[in-house]
């Protein structure tokens, strides 16, 4: 019968540390080629096919060692100290390019930003046209005051208030008028053309809501804290907010590496500018 002494316990435990900064070794290097590969390839489809590398390996360090009872403690190690980073923990990737970057958007005071539209450019990824969108008015509001959608999208406009509205927009990107109705009208409307859309009541001057028609299916709205997670293949993104000082339909174009650099994002706005009624935007766009 076989004797496992002492030396031989030294030996086997000296030969799994050496396989264990081997081990490590590579994992960096492979950490190192995913930061720089990243863009357009799926991390986590990269991550997992690193791990079953991992796996076989420490399988064929089990069969040299012979003894199960090392190999896998050292397994287990592994993935609870690298899982996270291989699967995009913020450390190992370099400002979150495993799962993405969180952006900060911030007013010229400094103050978080919310309900600022991140739509990312390049690369653009186009998607199916969604289902029909909804831009509900309650209590006269258009509910959401700012609804994104995709460009081909329809939006059907419900009027969930006791009296009638008569919603209308004079935006080149989409210019159209629901006359003086209630309940939900019978066809929604299409947006075919990206850029924004403001709406507007011609009963109510104090209603105003806006729609972001996008190319993109890679768009974000900040938060209360104005922040959103971008995508880790993200590398231009566009930038727009309701309040903004440039005009309505101005987008900023910005790199992702300049974000990065920078550490947030500064949208300057404004306070809203008095609402013009209905019949006087009537008279400047019809010329009557």
């Amino acid at each position: 019968m076989a004797v496992f002494t002492l030396d031989a316990g030294v030996n086997v435990y000296s030969s799994l540390l050496f396989f264990s900064a081997s081990l490590l070794l590579k994992v960096s290097k492979w950490l190192r080629q995913i930061s720089m590969n990243v863009s357009g390839h799926n991390p986590v489809r990269i991550a997992q096919g690193h791990l079953i590398v991992i796996r076989r390996a420490l399988g064929r360090a089990r069969k040299i060692v012979g003894l199960r009872m090392f190999a896998w403690p050292v397994y287990v190690w592994v993935l609870a100290t690298l899982g996270g980073p291989v699967y995009g923990a913020e450390n190992a990737l370099g400002n979150g390019a495993g799962n993405g970057y969180t952006l900060q958007l911030r007013d010229q005071h400094g103050a978080p930003l919310p309900d600022v539209v991140v739509e990312v450019v390049a690369p653009l990824r186009a998607g199916k046209v969604q289902q029909v969108a909804v831009m509900d008015q309650v209590n006269k509001q258009f509910q959401p005051r700012l609804l994104t959608i995709m460009q081909g999208q329809a939006v059907s406009f419900p009027n969930s208030d006791d009296i009638r509205h008569h919603v209308y927009s004079f935006s080149e990107t989409k210019r159209f008028e629901l006359k003086l109705y209630a309940g939900t009208p019978i066809q929604p409307i299409r947006f075919e053309q990206p850029g924004v859309v403001v709406l507007g009541c011609n009963i109510h001057d104090s209603m105003v809501g806006y729609i972001y028609v996008s190319q993109s299916k890679d768009v974000l709205t900040s938060d209360q804290s104005g922040t959103v997670q971008l995508p880790a293949y993200a590398q231009q993104v566009a930038i727009w907010h309701a309040q903004q000082t440039q005009d309505i339909d101005t987008r900023r174009i910005v790199t992702v590496t300049e974000l990065q650099q920078s550490g947030s994002a500064i949208v300057e706005t404004q306070a809203p500018a008095p609402r013009n009624t209905f019949s006087e935007m009537f008279k400047d766009h019809h010329g009557h």
